[in-house]
């Protein structure tokens, strides 16, 4: 069973998500808050997290991404996941969100079913980005890449395919992993080596790519052709 807390200044809408999220049969929703400082003291007082939050990217005070900040602030290692949610999916505010540490977005305009398999998603440690997302991410992400590599002779900076080129065999078949969403134990069982070592290879890998999280690297692989 997946634990749920939502977080969401609008009472009509974390009411109508925790009831179409509490529906599912494998989720269950333990928390309905209005705040990120309501969600900091439940998350400070409580022996036993939740499993995914449902994070509202525009609340009232600290938004949703400063709020994000400071749950991966406190714990490197969180034992909760926390999928962002708005109304609007600009792909700044997906980036914003991603770069801050978020294991998906989802938008409010998603269907009930969509809003459940992103639940699953990140909790299987998958990115999860919902369709609507994804069309807004995706060709802000082609333009930055082409501005990339356009002006990358001139400020020394290699595009997306030249970093991702300049890995192992072994870095390779790490990021292909990573961006599957595989933890370092699933990926040290796959490829049958130890999980320190794969903690080694993960670190050389954002290294390389320049990059400081598993999902952006999981995002920037996603730009280069296989």
């Amino acid at each position: 069973m997946i634990r749920l807390a939502i977080v969401d200044d609008q009472a009509l809408v974390r009411e109508g998500l925790a009831l179409i999220l509490d529906a599912q049969p494998d989720i269950q929703v333990v928390s309905v808050l209005p705040d990120g400082p309501a969600l900091l003291d439940l998350v400070r007082q409580s022996d036993e997290p939740a499993d995914v939050i449902l994070l509202d990217l525009f609340l009232p005070g600290p938004d949703g991404v400063q709020v994000l900040r400071q749950l991966r602030s406190r714990d490197p290692a969180p034992a909760s996941r926390v999928l962002m949610l708005t109304t609007i999916g600009r792909a700044t505010d997906i980036q914003r969100a991603l770069a801050a540490g978020a294991d998906g977005f989802v938008l409010k305009d998603a269907t009930g079913d969509e809003l459940a398999a992103a639940v699953r998603g990140v909790f299987a440690g998958v990115t999860a980005l919902s369709s609507s997302a994804t069309q807004a991410l995706w060709p802000q992400r082609h333009r930055d890449a082409a501005v990339t590599t356009e002006g990358a002779a001139g400020r020394g900076m290699d595009s997306p395919a030249a970093r991702v080129a300049s890995l192992t065999a072994r870095e390779r078949e790490i990021l292909d992993l990573l961006g599957q969403g595989l933890a370092n134990q699933d990926i040290a069982r796959t490829l049958s080596l130890a999980e320190r070592t794969v903690k080694t290879h993960v670190s050389s890998v954002l290294a390389k790519l320049g990059v400081t999280s598993r999902t952006q690297a999981a995002l920037l692989v996603r730009d280069v052709p296989g």
